[in-house]
């Protein structure tokens, strides 16, 4: 979709979907923006409505099924979804010695998957029936492969990815675009709490402008910087026993 005017982005009160809210802003074009800190997101609105949007926030929780779909609904029902962008998503430390904690796995899980399905499934159901409309789950470059360092964050990753891939294929045909964003380290609050070197980090401004491209281009995997792909790519595909040994010198997350 080229020029979508009627967008929804969870996760927009920090980070990515504070940049694709602020990329996509500008006159004739209505943002909802979702997000758990009202104070930020407020913040986000007002610099978006000076860009010339009309913008309708919302604190919510995407893990609240019911919340979602009943905010997703009254968003379509007031101006019918071009682009949804289903953000929102957390990581967690190690959680100490013993690794992450079955508390903090399961919140994972609950807003980086079950999150990204509240999203995408209430908006899917109007696109569908209209036959138009494109979503975009970002993902992770940790979802090509599962890191010691961070496991229950890279399979969450890796399951939205691919259930992001496998809607693309069942849903052309209807269309409804699906698109899959894996981006490398991007700054944002939750990489500022990383104390480890982040290669090829970069500036959420300039994250935002790739996925914005690639989304305009319909790109069904958009995956940035390519020496991060390269990189996990060849994790993937190299014998266990390998990548074993390279990712246990990896420092922990805090």
């Amino acid at each position: 979709m080229k020029n979508p005017c009627h967008i929804l982005i969870t996760g927009a009160s920090s980070g990515i979907g504070e940049a694709l809210a602020e990329a996509y802003a500008g006159p004739g074009v209505v943002l909802m923006l979702g997000g758990r800190n009202v104070d930020r997101l407020a913040a986000v609105a007002s610099r978006c409505e000076n860009r010339g949007a009309t913008v309708l926030s919302k604190a919510i929780d995407v893990g609240n099924m019911e919340a979602m779909r009943t905010w997703i609904d009254e968003c379509d029902g007031q101006t019918p979804l071009d682009l949804i962008i289903a953000n929102a998503g957390i990581s967690a430390g190690t959680g100490g010695p013993g690794g992450e904690s079955e508390d903090q796995v399961r919140r994972i899980f609950d807003i980086n998957l079950t999150g990204v399905i509240n999203t995408i499934h209430p908006a899917i159901d109007h696109m569908q029936g209209r036959r138009r409309g494109q979503v975009a789950i970002i993902s992770s470059v940790a979802g090509f492969r599962g890191m010691p360092s961070a496991p229950a964050y890279c399979a969450s990753k890796a399951a939205v990815k691919s259930y992001g891939e496998g809607l693309r294929g069942r849903l052309c045909h209807d269309g409804v675009e699906i698109n899959v964003v894996c981006p490398g380290f991007v700054k944002s609050r939750m990489t500022d709490a990383n104390t480890f070197p982040m290669p090829f980090l970069m500036d959420a401004e300039r994250a935002a402008h790739i996925i914005k491209r690639g989304l305009a281009g319909n790109k069904g995997r958009i995956v940035f910087p390519w020496p991060m792909h390269l990189f996990v790519w060849l994790l993937s595909v190299m014998p266990s026993s390998w990548a074993d040994i390279l990712l246990g010198r990896l420092p922990e997350k805090t």
